[in-house]
This record gives structure tokens, C-alpha cells and sequence, in this order.
């Protein structure tokens, strides 16, 4: 995908997450997405190109990091877990809105019930 419709394709997905606020507590450069508080996607081209920084487990960051060359370690965060997408021809939109929704449920799985804005084991589940 081509930088800007990285980051295009990943602020859209978070229009059909519940409970997601952006945010610009570090500047006008970077875009801060943010569930109940938490932090779980940033956008910025300070680098020198777009880039999307998102949570991940452990393990995931690992497969995905040796998998595709243009994921790489979180950009100014914790390299375990989170990782870092660039523009490149292994980035598909699929991809982008996957490991989008999967950093938003990491977040949110980890906030007390009470400020879950969806179970995250019913996330994605057809409601009767």
C-alpha cells in the first residue's frame, strides 16, 4: 500500500471500533488513537515517511517483523510490543484492518469490564 492510504485504511478502520478517540497530546505530528484512555495506534510521518505504530503480542510482532519486510519494530515504543507498518507491496488493506482491530483488542481486553466498550471474545460475533 502506498503511504498515505496506509494510514488512510487504518483511521478508517477505527471509525468501526467502539469507543476509539483521536487524540494529538504530542504535537500536530502525530495522530493518537486511543480507546477509554489507552493508547492503541499512532500515526505520524516524522520519519520521514507515514508510518503506523500498533500494538502486538510478543509473539505476533515477532512473526509479523520476520514475515514482512515493511513491519518493523514500534517506532519510539516498547520494541516487544508494538511494531511499526510502512508502505510496501506485503502490506495488503486486509492486513492493515486485521492488526488494527487486533491492537484495539489488546487494548481492550485489558481494561476492568466495566470500561470495556465490547467483550473482546465476542468482538467481530453476529449478535442474536
Amino acid at each position: 500500500m502506498k503511504g498515505t492510504k496506509l494510514q488512510e485504511r487504518a483511521a478508517a478502520r477505527t471509525q468501526e471500533l467502539p469507543g476509539t478517540e483521536l487524540e494529538h497530546p504530542f504535537g500536530e505530528d502525530w495522530d493518537v488513537y486511543k480507546v477509554r484512555g489507552k493508547v492503541f495506534m499512532l500515526l505520524t510521518e516524522v520519519t520521514g515517511e507515514p508510518i503506523v505504530v500498533l500494538k502486538a503480542s510478543p509473539a505476533d510482532s515477532k512473526a509479523l517483523q520476520q514475515s514482512h519486510e515493511h513491519i518493523t519494530p514500534g517506532y519510539h515504543m516498547n520494541k516487544k510490543h508494538w511494531i511499526t507498518l510502512s508502505e510496501g507491496k506485503d502490506i495488503d488493506p486486509l492486513l492493515v484492518d486485521d492488526l488494527v482491530t487486533e491492537s484495539y483488542l489488546l487494548v481492550v481486553e485489558n481494561l476492568p469490564k466495566a470500561q470495556q466498550p465490547i467483550g473482546p471474545s465476542r468482538f467481530g460475533q453476529d449478535r442474536p
